[in-house]
């Protein structure tokens, strides 16, 4: 395991002095959507171009193939009952892994397919909210080609209860990333826009307030300078770590820019895990990167739904 200082500008609060970047797997074609699994100690992530799902055991620091042939897997989350939630773009779909059992959750609106689920959170009364940007129909490495049946990009919110699948952010170019602030009074949506274009494009994180079902008041929260918001994650603080093509970067509640820790490779996401829930994970091209830090994901304190008797 290859580990070096890294430049962490601006972060003294929240990386610990010495704190070392450490390489924990390689091999990948496109590393994306990392997500910590408690009950095995790991993480799982997937290489969109490769059609495979990865995992890296903490427990024993080796990575094995947890599964092939998944068409296309991209980002992924925990449902409160520890199941995975993951994205397809092959099958333009969101499925549940449940034990390597996968089924699907939902795949149309309105009638149609949906474009290519891109990320996924889950809130905390149980709903599914999910990107849907172009990628997988319109990249041949990352799906398969189509077109898009409901002719645009929206964020949507699934009720898992109704079955309802409705959409909640509609003024995003190509929604990427989503996260919610720690009462999940905000979502945040990654405009990613300018990844495949030459002519311009976006490439900034808005801010939407969540009143019950919808969003409103959105507004830009920060412009990403260097390549795009792939993916991000919110600590208990607030602040917004973001992936960019030089390594991650963090934003105060209010947009400031804290800081930037140096990746070596392109970064597509993150996710913050391990024993303690400190540990951030990063992935990146070729590449699983960690870094100790000395905060956790606000979502690891949000409340679950309750249970029914």
């Amino acid at each position: 395991m290859d580990a070096r200082s890294p430049e962490t500008s601006g972060l003294s609060g929240l990386i610990p002095t010495g704190a070392e970047l450490a390489v924990l797997a390689t091999g990948a074609t496109w590393s994306e959507g990392p997500v910590w699994m408690p009950s095995t100690q790991s993480v799982r992530w997937s290489d969109i171009p490769g059609n495979r799902i990865l995992e890296y055991s903490a427990v024993n620091r080796s990575v094995s193939v947890y599964a092939s042939d998944v068409e296309f897997t991209n980002g992924r989350t925990l449902d409160h009952d520890g199941s995975v939630i993951q994205c397809s773009h092959g099958r333009r779909r969101i499925e549940r892994d449940r034990d390597g059992v996968v089924t699907p959750i939902v795949d149309s609106y309105n009638g149609v397919r949906l474009n290519s689920p891109n990320d996924v959170v889950v809130a905390a009364d149980g709903s599914i909210w999910f990107s849907d940007p172009p990628y997988g129909i319109v990249v041949s490495i990352e799906g398969h080609p189509g077109e898009r049946e409901y002719g645009d990009n929206f964020v949507f919110r699934h009720d898992v209860d109704t079955g309802d699948t409705r959409p909640v952010v509609i003024d995003v170019e190509e929604p990427n990333g989503l996260a919610f602030s720690p009462d999940g009074s905000i979502l945040y949506v990654s405009d990613t826009s300018a990844a495949l274009r030459t002519d311009g494009g976006n490439h900034h994180i808005r801010a939407y307030d969540v009143d019950g079902t919808r969003c409103k008041n959105g507004r830009i929260f920060a412009v990403i300078g260097d390549g795009i918001s792939d993916g991000f994650r919110v600590d208990i603080e607030g602040n917004v770590w973001t992936s960019t093509a030089s390594g991650v970067s963090v934003y105060s509640p209010d947009g400031r820019s804290l800081g930037h820790i140096a990746v070596p490779e392109v970064v597509s996401n993150l996710c913050f895990g391990g024993p303690d829930g400190t540990t951030l994970f990063i992935t990146a091209s070729t590449s699983l990167y960690s870094i100790a830090t000395s905060t956790r994901d606000a979502a690891s304190t949000t409340p679950a739904r309750p249970q029914e008797a």
